[in-house]
């Protein structure tokens, strides 16, 4: 009876050992004999005891950090940045066959793009340019994953650490452009109010009463000022018709 009741455990532990369940995101690759069948899954996997091996892939999409990285600029200047990488596993069986460790063969693939690709890349390209960078690295990375059953989707600069000589030199850079833009504004203003001018000179020359008339409203809003005296030059038209009479 004892040994009945071993070789009765000793089978329960060998079903229970060949029966697997998979989650919906989750594959399982099976080798037999050490031979590659392919793979399995979602749902109820049965398994050959003692002969058959299975290695679980998740299917879900993975957002990977890529440290920081000392990178030398195309113009020389030394930067610090880090990126994130999303990608997810489309074949199992050649994410488990292809490479050892397609998490770390991927993170050193990105790693090793990233210095390469902003590399080759001024400061100011790196600072305006993201877009066309990050999409730059997503196909190169996604290039060469893909033989590993490996889909990279995305990939997104997320710092680029300036040193301090650098950031006060691009701080002065943006205030005198800051500067050169309002005074281009002003200089614009100053045509724009000039060419205004010669045109209202210009028609206030047709006709010399509009002169006038602008020389007494120009009087009464100095006197709207509240000043205690005014002292302004008296056209002589203005006298030209009492000096008429006396004559």
């Amino acid at each position: 009876m004892p040994f009945i009741g071993v070789v009765l455990a000793f089978l329960i532990m060998l079903i229970a050992s060949s029966v697997r369940v998979l989650r919906e995101y989750e594959r399982g690759v099976i080798f037999r004999l050490g031979r590659l069948l392919g793979s399995k899954g979602p749902g109820l996997i049965i398994l050959i005891p003692l002969i058959d091996r299975m290695v679980k892939v998740s299917l879900r999409t993975v957002a990977m950090d890529i440290p920081s990285q000392d990178v030398i600029t195309k113009d020389n200047v030394s930067v610090k940045v880090n990126a994130v990488l999303y990608f997810r596993v489309m074949e199992p069986s050649k994410a488990i066959n292809e490479v050892e460790d397609f998490l770390y063969a991927t993170s050193q693939l990105a790693q090793t793009t990233l210095r390469s690709v902003l590399g080759g890349a001024e400061l100011d390209e790196m600072l305006t340019e993201r877009e066309q960078i990050n999409s730059s690295l997503q196909e190169i990375i996604d290039g060469h994953s893909d033989p590993w059953g490996i889909k990279v989707t995305l990939v997104e600069i997320k710092h680029i650490d300036l040193p301090q000589e650098m950031q006060r030199a691009i701080a002065r850079q943006a205030e005198s452009e800051r500067e050169r833009r309002a005074k281009v504004i002003h200089a614009e203003g100053e045509l724009q109010a000039s060419h205004k001018l010669a045109e209202a000179a210009k028609i206030m020359s047709g006709d010399p009463i509009s002169v006038q008339l602008r020389f007494l409203q120009t009087l009464t809003e100095v006197a709207a000022e509240n000043n205690s005296t005014i002292v302004f030059p008296l056209p002589v038209d203005l006298l030209q018709h009492f000096l008429k009479d006396r004559r």
